[in-house]
């Protein structure tokens, strides 16, 4: 039998993932490691922390299946970090990844290079955004003037491990997309763009469809990770467009809906087609010839962990003497208030927003405090308002004339009943689960296998291995909070400009 290694180099770890041609999992090691914060809002890592990783995971698998066995090998990853490299493929600078906040000065000259927000739109599908990888470029010419003189190649994160597995600068274009680099309707970089950058078209890897082999493991990298020599490498995908495969999200009308530290809701599309404020993503699929719309709220697991770790020091206690955990402790809790917390209303946007309000001023906010309220109001509130938060995209889609007919909900939030109960009921739509947990590897293994022949497309290769096990349907509770919701969306617009006030005040003494 034929296996597959999927290896995902993310933000807190790097795994590494086998699974059989059936789909079942053989073998899984993680590595982890951390990133540094050098100055406020600035986000950075050592590719070489992702390297080491990538070999120990390898080998822990290889324990367990020998390498000859190993048909295919896929790439994913965290998206938009700059790794750049000089003549000799040596790393110049610690990668900026993609929650670093830095480069909003130089968004604003990509735009106005581009010939303004509508023609930039028009070039690469989507605007220019802080975590994307241009600006951090221009950051880079600008501010570190003698790196950028050495600089040779311009990679993204798994894509740098691609390289030091077979020596081969390349790319695929579900991560491509979002570098702001690239022409997403025409699946290539943009000249035009590149040009108006300033930025050489020589720096930039070549651009694969991601379950294409891309390049082949090296001697060298070979004898470092006990691979097989050879060993066909597919180009593999972004993190959000893996995942997406590896829960089947390759057709229209079904839609993933994440719930981990950050919120991503994706929709496969059989066509380009742009949002027409650019308020969703569009970008290449990992699908040959699809695309996928993607809405980002930057804090959506992330604010019940908030909450957890700021109002839970009750259930953190309860947690330890009774080795229950603290999450199931409070969503006891939240299911005592009623749907709507009689109400009280939470805005998520404690790290700002990006879908559908690009806003790093945005902050969080409990509207509707009565005397009535307390604690399970509290947390079934920000349950809900994350809800709410991600109906935004969803209602993006629906403007786009999507039909939605199954939301499969993934993540660490996706494990709480109550919450995919809350989920259905705002989204109008059925909640599903499916058997596959392992997220981005999972998807980046199925495409290898897609590169390997093991299957014959991607749609096949999720059709034989992922399925279905849990739903649920909307309640009841419906109606209530439908209009609750019209509420939620119109506090961003009446706080904005106060949101703005607080972190200029913030900025001035904090």
């Amino acid at each position: 039998m034929s296996y597959l290694l999927g290896i995902d180099v993310s933000t807190t770890a790097t795994k590494a993932l086998v699974i059989d041609e059936r789909g079942e999992m053989i073998a899984a090691a993680s590595d982890p490691y951390d990133f540094v914060t050098p100055r406020p809002l600035w986000a950075e890592q050592n590719p070489a922390d992702w390297w080491r990783a990538c070999v120990s995971v390898i080998r822990r698998v290889l324990e367990k299946i020998p390498a000859r066995d190993i048909a295919g090998i896929g790439l994913t990853g965290q998206m938009h970090g700059l790794v750049l490299l000089d003549a000799d493929g040596n790393v110049l600078r610690p990668c900026i990844l993609w929650n670093d906040q830095r480069t909003g000065k130089q968004c604003d000259e990509i735009t106005q290079r581009a010939g303004g927000a509508k023609n930039l739109l028009q070039m690469i599908g989507n605007p220019a955004l802080p975590g994307f990888t241009a600006p951090k470029i221009l950051w880079v010419r600008e501010n570190e003037p003698a790196v950028y003189a050495r600089a040779a190649h311009v990679l993204l994160p798994k894509d740098y491990l691609r390289y030091k597995l077979t020596g081969a600068y390349a790319t695929e274009v579900s991560d491509a997309s979002g570098t702001a680099l690239l022409d997403v309707a025409k699946r290539n970089w943009s000249d035009e763009l590149l040009h108006a950058l300033e930025v050489p078209r020589a720096w930039l890897p070549d651009v694969h469809e991601s379950p294409v082999v891309s390049a082949k493991i090296s001697a060298s990298a070979a004898n470092e990770t006990g691979l097989l020599q050879g060993t066909p490498v597919v180009g593999g995908g972004g993190d959000q467009a893996a995942q997406a495969v590896g829960a089947g999200i390759v057709q229209q009308g079904i839609v993933s809906a994440t719930l981990g530290t950050s919120g991503v809701v994706f929709a496969s599309s059989d066509a380009y087609r742009l949002e027409p404020n650019g308020l969703l993503h569009a970008f290449c699929h990992a699908v040959p010839g699809k695309w996928h719309w993607m809405g980002v709220m930057l804090s959506a697991a992330g604010s019940f962990r908030w909450f957890r770790d700021a109002l839970g020091e009750e259930e953190k206690r309860v947690s330890r003497e009774e080795k229950r955990d603290a999450y199931d402790i409070l969503t006891a809790e939240a299911a005592k208030a009623p749907a709507g917390s009689e109400g009280l209303i939470f805005l998520p946007y404690l790290t700002g927003e990006r879908t559908p309000y690009p806003d790093p001023d945005a902050r969080g906010v409990y509207f509707g405090i009565t005397l009535r309220h307390g604690k399970p109001h509290f947390v079934r509130a920000t349950l809900e308002g994350v809800a709410y938060g991600l109906r935004d995209s969803l209602e993006l889609l629906r403007a786009l004339g999507l039909n939605i007919t199954q939301v499969r909900a993934s993540g660490g939030g996706a494990r709480s009943p109550l919450w995919r109960q809350i989920l259905a009921d705002v989204f109008h739509s059925e909640i599903a689960l499916v058997n596959i947990t392992e997220g981005a590897a999972y998807g980046a293994a199925l495409l290898a296998g897609v590169g390997a022949g093991v299957y014959a497309s991607v749609a096949d290769a999720c059709a034989q291995t992922i399925r279905v096990t849990d739903s649920v349907m909307p309640s009841r509770d419906a109606p209530v909070y439908d209009e609750y919701y019209q509420v939620y969306r119109a506090l961003y617009p009446a706080l904005k400009e106060q949101f703005q006030a607080v972190g200029a005040i913030t900025a001035r003494h904090v």
